[in-house]
């Protein structure tokens, strides 16, 4: 049987696909609707009413400068500065909802979810210690917060504390033993561990509590095949593909696996697939250029790579690959064009291997 590739795409797409998706969505508790106390301020009432039709009418951007007003009038309400929060958090603007979530904190600091929509806005920031702490402290004054927990294993794991993010899982399950997301997310952990045969168990237990989830099927695929079971990992990502069709990640992963197993063509399908999806996913086009070298189609493969670098300038493999394709074809000067762009860009990456090879492949051709 071939290899399965580890190192390639397996891992990388599993965490974009299945585990950047396990962070915790934000708490709604009343950030959404900031139901607050007027005070008997008219003008405060005019305000949160006001509010509150804005975001039901999904204009965030208004919304806030209607709640920025009402903070004026109640600068003691910690509810309106989380209710800020959540709608900049709503619109990708995370350091600006750490800042309201951070004033709403400074006003109710033993408020759980304040702490733990906290956590979520500061793992999106990638500031992982910070959020961590967040959501310790969520942990600590919700002790069946299970959302907390998870949120923790997240960002552990990002930090590369697997032990840590595997006993913040045990604790959500041990609170929630339904919690598919925590099973799903141990699973990654023992993959990434290579404890291939525990990572089936806990990933067939999260597949059970939640049969519709394309990722909890692709780590399950993932976990199968790297531990030597073809079969079963195949049809483990087949059923991903059936639940999410339209998923390019689970196409690339499949892609990936047949070009494995050396069926060019069925890889190709499926890179197809995802491209057809999602136009710009550069991995797909570059799988797709380095099989159309594989079966000797240069001139495919010479305009594969060219959309490869207009998406990503910085491949230097990609520049190498259609240096090769140019070589193919005798298309000798382009082909030093593009090792020398190879070389350039391999040098200033310091891939010190790839800038042997291009030089070696320059030298050729003079």
């Amino acid at each position: 049987m071939a290899v399965y590739k580890q190192s390639l795409l397996v891992f990388s797409t599993l965490l974009v696909a299945g585990f950047a998706v396990a962070v915790p969505q934000i708490a709604l508790s009343a950030e959404t609707s900031v139901q607050v106390q007027s005070k008997n301020d008219p003008n405060l009432d005019d305000l949160l009413r006001k509010g509150r039709e804005l975001v039901d009418l999904g204009d965030y951007g208004r919304a806030i400068a209607v709640y920025q007003q009402a903070a004026r009038l109640d600068a003691e309400n910690p509810r309106i500065f989380s209710g800020i929060a959540y709608l900049e958090a709503r619109q990708g603007n995370y350091q600006a909802s750490v800042e309201f979530y951070q004033q709403a904190i400074g006003l109710e600091p033993n408020n759980a979810d304040f702490q733990y929509a906290l956590g979520y806005a500061m793992a999106n920031l990638q500031n992982y210690p910070a959020a961590a702490e967040a959501y310790r402290r969520a942990a600590v004054l919700d002790r069946k917060n299970v959302n907390a927990r998870i949120g923790l294993g997240v960002v552990l794991f990002q930090q590369k504390d697997y032990s840590g993010a595997f006993r913040a899982y045990q604790q959500a399950i041990a609170l929630d033993p339904k919690s598919w997301q925590a099973y799903s997310s141990m699973g990654l952990i023992l993959i990434q561990q290579g404890n291939f045969a525990s990572a089936v168990t806990v990933l067939e237990e999260a597949a059970k509590l939640a049969p519709k989830q394309a990722s909890v099927q692709l780590k399950l695929g993932t976990a199968f095949l790297r531990g030597g079971n073809t079969s079963d990992g195949l049809a483990a990502f087949e059923e991903a593909a059936k639940l999410e069709p339209r998923n390019p990640e689970v196409q690339v992963e499949i892609g990936e696996f047949l070009k494995s197993q050396n069926d060019l063509d069925g890889a190709l399908l499926a890179y197809g697939r995802a491209i057809a999806v999602r136009p710009n996913l550069v991995e797909a086009y570059n799988a797709i250029g380095e099989i159309q070298l594989e079966k000797q189609d240069f001139l495919a493969a010479i305009t594969t790579f060219r959309r490869v670098i207009q998406l990503d300038p910085d491949r230097a493999e990609a520049y190498y690959n259609m240096g090769k394709a140019f070589k193919a074809r005798d298309r000798k000067s382009e082909a030093i064009q593009a090792f020398k762009q190879a070389l350039d860009t391999y040098r200033q990456q310091g891939n010190n291997d790839g800038a042997q090879k291009s030089e070696a492949a320059l030298q050729e051709l003079k």
